[in-house]
């Protein structure tokens, strides 16, 4: 079940950081480097972000995250994250459909983009699943290499 998650309220905000944590561990393992840009966020951020989080939950634990911006007609996804132990189940493939369709249809969305590292082919063959195509790579100050993938034409 995917619903919209609250994270003014700190219990959240928290269960949130959970999963990023987990989440984001592994992807830095992938990656190769120590120095991963979002394992510094902290459940303070996370309660103050003005962004949107919807929450995939296998029965009550939440099992992946996907946090949004709407700026003007563009949907941006800041963060995907599945829980290790909810990996391989199909469950950042419902985030990414939901955040696409169900997301969009109360906008004038027309656009979509997201970035990951270069060297992350798992999320990178997903986003290209679902019609993203790259348009841009550059190496910012933490060294990590990344590219922005988009998608138009989504309504």
């Amino acid at each position: 079940m995917i619903a919209k998650l609250d994270n003014a309220n700190e219990a959240v905000a928290k269960q949130i950081y959970t999963t990023f944590q987990r989440s984001y561990k592994i992807e830095a393992e992938l990656i190769g480097t120590l120095n991963f840009p979002p394992l510094s966020r902290t459940v303070n951020d996370i309660h103050n972000s003005q962004t949107l989080f919807y929450g995939f939950y296998d029965d009550t634990q939440l099992a992946g995250v996907i946090e949004l911006a709407i700026i003007n007609e563009r949907l941006e996804i800041n963060s995907l994250t599945v829980d290790p132990d909810h990996f391989r189940k199909g469950i950042a493939d419902k985030l990414i459909r939901y955040a696409l369709s169900e997301c969009v249809t109360s906008t004038a969305v027309t656009t979509a983009i997201v970035e990951t590292a270069v060297v992350n082919e798992p999320a990178i063959k997903l986003y290209k699943k679902h019609g993203f195509v790259e348009f841009k790579r550059w190496t910012p100050d933490h060294g990590i290499e990344k590219l922005a993938m988009v998608r138009t034409g989504i309504v």
